[in-house]
């Protein structure tokens, strides 16, 4: 079965074009409005020359025009790049960069940090600028009016022929360090990703499956609070498509607004990051005066972030008939697995993965179910292809075994007898905030940078609500003293809000090893004595 991400929404489109396929804010569009735009768009890309394989930016907030560039991308055979819109100036530099963008879709409210980083990517030329009611973006005279470039071109849906081997790229900060892109085959997504078009029961079998179910469904909300930079809001909203659901958004994370949202639309299933997000909604409905009509809301799902049980005590308490799901997958593996409940004595937590996941040992040999013995978590067949332009770490993710190609997430599991998998988190330092994936030797490079800073370790530490925060250890140079609000600021002028440290801790010396690498289990200690004896 050959399938494209392009080819499926048309087809879903010409079966349900009246239904409203997406709902963001005060906007609302029908599978034919929608198709329309994205047909505009596209012409309005081509016509600037952006074609098969090119990359192009998205610097949006959940929006309309955010899903109109993914899908105009996607007509075109281009690939959309998900720019994280709270990077400052040098990490936009680098993604620009690395992504080799060629056009960018941004709101006007970041056409400064634009203005500041495009000047170092010479490939990028084609700006368009979606208006929200900010002043900002007189530094970018040559940005074209988003409206005004879609008013302007056909919205025939009059593109070639395409393909399944056509790229739909995530870009990720998880196990890669500084964030690099998978690269997805649109065929392998829809397997990996997408579900085959029906997360609740079998695969499609043909592509006109896809269409005849959307048509033979009857219309069902699915909202995802996460914003559309992350893989899994991405997906969520595909998901829907296929589905010929509506897809639900919203412009920015307000948990009253969310509830509020549900209600509005009979939202029927909500994706979100992890407790980050969950215990917000779930002390929104704690609150006095809170009453909403959530009885169409029956599936809460958590990717990117496992939630805490005392997040879902909370829920359930408040939506007794809810189906709460923690959902085990990456972006370099699609949905792999699901919670299968029970945490182990160890603090692992199991699922009940797909049948193409095994655990593999040192020597990437499958580890014996029931074994006890703890291995490396890999994912078989519907993989990516790797890291777009990072030979190197493609090489280290996804290895060859048996002439059979696995990806290796970089998470730590069991294999055991009833055939869950208990995982017990990445074997990486990756520290994990909300859902957002912080490298600590990013931080500690800016941390460095600092004139008052010789050495610094950053870890993750936990946190009731994000699950981890960022904390870093810092020894000063001889004679100096910078205090935690000045290094806080420092960070904050480079790193996106995430990343900058919510606890510094000056210690006299920083442990190493001898090879000069960072000891961070002594950091971490190190950093929860000082929380303790702070009260933090």
């Amino acid at each position: 079965m050959q399938v494209n991400i392009a080819d499926l929404f048309e087809s879903v489109a010409d079966a349900v074009p009246e239904r409203t396929a997406l709902v963001c804010g005060d906007t609302r569009a029908s599978y034919a409005e929608l198709d329309t735009r994205a047909n505009r768009l596209a012409h309005a890309l081509a016509a600037r020359g952006i074609g098969p394989a090119d990359h192009v930016g998205l610097q949006l907030r959940n929006s309309r025009e955010y899903v109109e560039g993914m899908l105009a991308c996607f007509k075109l055979r281009a690939v959309p790049i998900n720019v994280n819109f709270r990077y400052v100036q040098d990490e936009l530099r680098y993604l620009y960069d690395d992504a080799d963008l060629r056009a960018l879709l941004f709101h006007r409210e970041f056409a400064p940090r634009v203005a500041t980083a495009r000047g170092a990517v010479p490939k990028l030329e084609t700006l368009l600028v979606v208006e929200d009611g900010s002043a900002a973006g007189t530094e970018l005279p040559d940005a074209l009016g988003y409206e005004a470039a879609l008013a302007a071109a056909s919205p025939a849906r009059d593109f070639g022929p395409r393909s399944p081997d056509d790229l739909y790229v995530i870009y990720t900060g998880g196990t890669t360090g500084m964030p690099k892109g998978v690269m997805w085959r649109h065929e392998d997504a829809f397997h990996a990703c997408l579900f085959g078009g029906n997360p609740m029961g079998p695969p499609a079998a043909r592509p006109e499956e896809v269409a005849e179910r959307a048509r033979a469904r009857a219309p069902i909300g699915m909202m995802s609070a996460a914003p559309l930079i992350h893989g899994a809001a991405q997906l969520g909203t595909l998901i829907a498509f296929m589905q010929g659901a509506t897809a639900v958004l919203h412009p920015r994370f307000e948990p009253d607004e969310i509830w509020r949202v549900i209600e509005r639309e009979r939202v029927l299933s909500l994706s979100l990051v992890g407790d980050a997000m969950a215990r917000p909604l779930a002390e929104a409905l704690s609150q006095p005066g809170a009453d909403y009509d959530l009885s169409s809301f029956l599936i809460l799902s958590s990717a990117g972030a496992l939630l805490s049980p005392a997040v879902k005590e909370q829920l359930r308490a408040k939506l007794p008939k809810l189906a709460i799901l923690d959902n085990f997958g990456a972006s370099e593996t699609g949905g792999q697995g699901m919670d299968a409940g029970g945490v182990s004595a160890e603090g692992g937590i199991r699922f009940r993965m797909n049948e193409n996941t095994a655990v593999l040992d040192d020597e990437l040999h499958p580890i014996e179910p029931g074994s006890g013995r703890v291995g490396r978590i890999a994912l078989r067949r519907r993989i990516p292809l790797g890291y777009y332009k990072d030979p190197e770490k493609t090489a280290r993710t996804f290895v060859t075994v048996d002439g059979e190609r696995w990806v290796l997430p970089g998470d730590l599991a069991r294999p055991e007898a009833d055939g869950t998998v208990t995982v017990f988190g990445r074997g990486a330092t990756c520290i994990n905030t909300g859902g957002e994936k912080v490298f600590p030797e990013e931080v500690e490079g800016v941390l460095k940078s600092h004139p008052d800073v010789f050495d610094a370790i950053v870890v993750g530490v936990p946190d009731e609500r994000f699950g981890q925060r960022v904390a870093a250890l810092v020894q000063a140079r001889p004679g100096r003293a910078p205090g935690a609000e000045a290094l806080v600021a420092h960070c904050r002028a480079h790193l996106a809000g995430y990343k900058v440290p919510r606890e510094v801790h000056a210690v006299p010396t920083i442990v190493r090893s001898p090879s000069g690498k960072p000891d961070y289990p002594w950091a971490r200690a190190a950093a929860l004595e000082r929380r303790a004896g702070t009260g933090g």
